[in-house]
């Protein structure tokens, strides 16, 4: 068994998609018309073939609106992203403007930092420490 696809909630498609090729440096893999969605996935500019990130379009579903907002109140990342640098990668994107909720910090094996994604989900980047 293989992860190919996963999925983050998103509200607006076009927001999501603006955000995570433009500031976080996806690429687009997919885009296909599906009514008023898209099957619209991006990739790793450095993994191409890998695994595809679903701007999976939640709407206003109920459910998965209070379960975004209470992975945010709780301060919870939705999902994680590995960075080769996160203290470059944090830099780099509050450069850009990105809102953090929590600086690079060190948990023992890894480094983090977590921001808003500006689509209703919080994200963490995190690196791995040596030893």
């Amino acid at each position: 068994m293989k992860i190919t696809v996963t999925s983050i909630p998103v509200i607006d498609q076009a927001k999501a998609h603006k955000f995570y090729t433009e500031v976080l440096g996806f690429i687009t893999k997919r885009d296909i018309p599906l009514g008023d969605a898209r099957w619209l996935t991006l990739v790793s500019p450095e993994e191409q073939d890998g695994v595809e990130l679903l701007l999976e379009p939640n709407g206003e579903y109920p459910t998965m609106k209070a379960f975004k907002a209470a992975l945010v109140a709780d301060g919870i990342p939705y999902t994680m992203f590995l960075v080769p640098d996160v203290y470059a990668e944090y830099d780099r994107l509050r450069g850009l403007g990105v809102e953090f909720t929590m600086e690079p910090t060190n948990m023992g094996m890894t480094t983090g930092a977590i921001f808003h994604d500006t689509c209703g989900n919080l994200i963490s980047i995190y690196q791995m420490n040596a030893g």
